[in-house]
C-alpha cells in the first residue's frame, strides 16, 4: 500500500492516455470480431442453449459498442468524468454480449479486466462535462472511420479465405454468419455518420457572447467595480463582443473572443487574486474540449508562472509604458518641448475637464461628430476586441475627459479606470480639425494631474507593438522577424514613432506576451487577434470616410 501512495500521482497522471489507448484497442477489437466469422463449433454449442434471436442482437449490439468506446476513448483522454462512467457501463455490457455472439469467452476476459484496470482510476478524470458537450476532433472521427474501414476490410478478407472461398462471393454474402457481419459493419458504419452529421450541426459549448442586455453583464461591471489589481484594460469586458467564464464564486472573470478555432483570452482574469489559476485551467480545458486552439494575449510578466504552469509557450510581442504619477514633472530641459506644447495650447484657448460617466450622454452627438471627423482621416474604422470603438452606449460606460476651445469641444478621450485606483488610461482618444496643433500633449499632460488629484499611482499609456524584442543569433525566430518588423515596417505602421513618442514623457516600459499551447500556433494566434480586432479582413482594407461622410448608427458595440 506505501508503494501504492507513492506511485498513485505518476498512475493518475498518465491514467487518461493509457486509458484511452487501452479501450481505443477494446473497441477495435469489438469492430473486428463483429465482422470476422465466428467458430463453428463454439458457434454450434451456443445455437443449443440461446435464441437465434438473442445471438442476432448481441452479434450486432456489440459490434455497436465497439464503436462506441472509439469515440469515448477520446473523453477519456480529456479526462472526462462522464466519459469514464460511460466506458464502466459500456465495457460491462460488451463482456455480457461476448459471449452471446459467438461463445468468445476471450473477448469477455479480456473486457473484464479492462474493467477491473479502469474502475480504481476515477480520480484521473477530474473534468465535469456532459458527453453531448463532448467535441470530437475531426482527426478523431477519421481514425474512427478507418477503424470501421478497416475491421470491414478484415472481415470481407477473411471470409474470402475461410472455408467459403471455394463458393462464388453471391454465395458467400447468404452465409448467416457473413450476413450478421455486414450487418454489424453497416450498422457501426451508419452510426459513425450519424453521429458525425449530430456533431455538424451540434457542436460548441462555446459560452455564448455576453450583450449589455444579458444578465451577465451586470456581474461583469459589478466585478470590474471592486476587482483587485485589475489592468485598465480591464474594461474592455464592457464591449459587448466577449465571451466569459465566472469563477464558482461569481467574483472574477475571463474574457475571451472566438475566432475560427482559436480562443483568446485578454489579459489575465479580472476579480480575485487568488482566483485566477482556476479560471485560466477551465480555460484550457474548455478549449481543449472543443479541439480549439487556446491562448493568452497582452499580459505582463505578473501571469508568466501561471501560464508557465499550464504548459504554454510564451512569446514577447511588444512593451506597454506606465508613467508613475507621483514622479512625472514639467520642469527641467528634458521636459522643454512638451512642457511648450502643452502651453502654446492653453494660451490658444484650450480648456480640459473631465465629465463622470453619468453626464457624458448629454454631448453624446457632439463626441460622435468629432468621431467621424477623426475616423474619416484614418484607415481601418472603428475597432473591437483588444481596442475599443465609439457606440454611444460603451463610451457611456466611462468618464470622458473633454478638451474645449472657446466652449466648444474640440477633441475627448474615455477613461478606463481601475477599482483600487493603481493605474487609468485613455480608450478612444479623438480630435477635431479645428483642435489646436499638439492636442494630444496637451491631452496627456492634464491627464497626468487629474490622476495624480485623484489618487491613481499610474497612468498608462498602452503599448508598443514590437518594441524590446531582440534580434540575436539565438534570439527565438519570431523576436527576430518581429524586430525585423519594428526596424523595416514603418510602412505598415508606425512602431518606431509610437514608441518615440511615448518616451517623452520617461515611463516604465513592461513587457506583454501571448501563451499558447504551441510555439508554432502563435503566428496564426496572433493573426487572429488582429482580425478580431479589425473586425475580418474588411475591416483591415477599409479605408477612411470621405469628408463629410457620416458614420452610419451601429447597433453592436464595435470597438476600436
Amino acid at each position: 500500500m506505501r508503494l501504492y501512495r507513492e506511485l498513485k500521482p505518476a498512475i493518475l497522471a498518465v491514467a487518461p492516455t493509457a486509458s484511452a489507448i487501452l479501450v481505443l484497442a477494446a473497441g477495435m477489437m469489438l469492430l473486428a470480431s463483429g465482422a470476422t466469422p465466428s467458430v463453428p463449433v463454439r458457434f454450434a454449442m451456443l445455437m443449443r442453449v440461446a435464441p437465434a434471436i438473442i445471438i442476432e442482437v448481441s452479434h450486432f449490439v456489440s459490434s455497436i459498442l465497439g464503436l462506441v468506446l472509439l469515440l469515448l476513448a477520446f473523453g477519456l483522454r480529456a479526462r472526462l468524468d462522464a466519459a469514464w462512467v460511460a466506458t464502466q457501463v459500456v465495457l460491462a455490457l460488451a463482456a455480457v454480449l461476448a459471449l452471446f455472439k459467438g461463445f468468445n469467452w476471450e473477448e469477455t476476459v479480456i473486457l473484464s479486466l479492462l474493467l477491473a484496470l479502469l474502475f480504481p482510476l476515477h480520480e484521473a478524470f477530474t473534468r465535469s462535462a456532459r458527453l453531448t458537450r463532448m467535441e470530437i476532433t475531426p482527426g478523431w472521427m477519421l481514425s474512427a472511420l478507418a477503424a470501421v474501414v478497416g475491421a470491414g476490410l478484415l472481415g470481407l478478407w477473411s471470409f474470402q479465405h475461410s472455408d467459403y472461398a471455394d463458393q462464388a462471393f453471391w454465395r458467400t454474402l447468404s452465409d448467416a454468419d457473413a450476413e450478421r457481419a455486414i450487418r454489424s459493419s453497416a450498422g457501426a458504419a451508419i452510426l459513425l455518420l450519424v453521429f458525425g452529421i449530430w456533431r455538424l450541426f451540434a457542436t460548441a459549448a462555446t459560452p455564448p457572447v455576453v450583450g449589455d442586455q444579458d444578465f451577465d453583464f451586470a456581474r461583469v461591471r459589478a466585478i470590474l467595480a471592486a476587482a483587485q489589481g485589475a489592468e485598465p484594460g480591464a474594461n474592455l469586458a464592457l464591449l459587448g463582443d466577449k465571451r466569459f467564464l465566472f469563477s464558482q464564486s461569481g467574483d472574477s472573470f475571463l474574457m475571451f473572443g472566438v475566432r475560427g478555432r482559436s480562443w483568446i483570452a485578454l489579459g489575465p482574469p479580472v476579480g480575485k487574486r487568488d482566483e485566477r489559476m482556476e479560471l485560466l485551467w477551465r480555460f484550457r480545458e474548455l478549449a481543449d474540449a472543443h479541439a480549439a486552439r487556446p491562448a493568452v494575449y497582452a499580459i505582463g510578466p505578473e501571469l508568466l508562472p501561471d501560464v508557465v504552469e499550464l504548459g504554454f509557450s510564451i512569446q514577447k510581442t511588444g512593451e506597454s509604458a506606465a508613467v508613475p504619477l507621483e514622479a512625472f514633472s514639467l520642469q527641467g530641459r528634458k521636459r522643454e518641448v512638451l512642457r511648450r506644447n502643452w502651453r502654446k495650447a492653453g494660451e490658444s484657448g484650450a480648456s480640459f475637464e473631465v465629465l463622470p460617466a453619468g453626464e457624458v450622454a448629454a454631448l453624446m452627438d457632439e463626441l460622435e461628430r468629432i468621431s467621424d471627423t477623426w475616423l474619416s482621416h484614418h484607415s481601418g474604422g472603428d475597432k473591437k476586441f483588444s481596442m475599443g470603438g465609439f457606440e454611444r452606449r460603451y463610451v457611456g460606460e466611462f468618464p470622458c475627459a473633454l478638451v474645449r476651445v472657446d466652449g466648444a469641444v474640440v477633441a475627448f478621450a474615455t477613461l478606463w479606470p481601475t477599482a483600487d485606483r493603481t493605474a487609468f488610461s485613455m480608450d478612444l482618444m479623438r480630435y477635431s480639425d479645428e483642435a489646436p496643433k499638439n492636442i494630444m500633449d496637451f491631452l496627456f499632460v492634464e491627464l497626468i494631474a487629474w490622476g495624480r488629484e485623484q489618487g491613481y499611482v499610474a497612468f498608462e499609456f498602452g503599448m508598443a507593438p514590437l518594441a524590446g524584442l531582440e534580434d540575436r543569433p539565438l534570439a527565438p525566430i519570431m523576436s527576430r522577424v518581429g524586430r525585423l518588423l519594428f526596424e523595416r515596417g514603418e510602412d505598415i505602421y508606425n512602431f518606431q514613432g509610437v514608441r518615440r513618442y511615448k518616451d517623452k514623457y520617461d515611463p516604465v516600459w513592461q513587457p506583454r506576451y501571448i501563451a499558447a499551447p504551441h510555439k508554432w500556433a502563435i503566428p496564426i494566434l496572433l493573426a487572429d487577434v488582429g482580425l478580431l480586432s479589425s473586425g475580418g479582413v474588411s475591416g483591415l482594407t477599409k479605408r477612411p470616410k470621405k469628408n463629410g461622410e457620416a458614420a452610419a448608427p451601429q447597433a453592436a458595440p464595435q470597438p476600436a
